[in-house]
């Protein structure tokens, strides 16, 4: 019997962590290294409360991992695939429609 759940959780679980920039932008860092929450959002601009919620989402879809550190906690890639998987995304070509937007551009953001 063929089984194709598990791809498709995978995937589904990669979409949903880009589907949020500051959580593209935290990947995209802990792509060049691993990071601590601190120093993550400093670099990236954001509160450590919005930070962490972000984090968590990563965690839970399985794409970081913590390590303790003494009394901190540092967040690295949960496997260095993902890092050779965003590098690939980055460098795809997408073609889109210049006359057209994601239909939640306007309130989302995005697009």
């Amino acid at each position: 019997m063929l089984t194709v759940a598990p791809d498709i959780d995978v995937l589904t679980r990669f979409g949903r962590a880009l589907a949020d920039p500051i959580r593209c932008r935290i990947l995209l860092a802990l792509r060049q290294a691993p990071a601590y929450p601190a120093e993550l959002a400093d670099a990236l601009g954001i509160s450590r409360t919005r930070l962490s919620n972000h984090l968590a989402c990563l965690r839970d879809c399985g794409l970081v991992v913590t390590t303790p550190d003494g009394r901190r906690t540092r967040y690295e890639l949960a496997d260095e695939r993902l890092g050779h998987a965003l590098d690939h995304l980055l460098a795809a070509v997408v073609a889109v429609a210049s006359d057209r937007t994601c239909p939640d551009a306007a309130t989302k953001d995005c697009c």
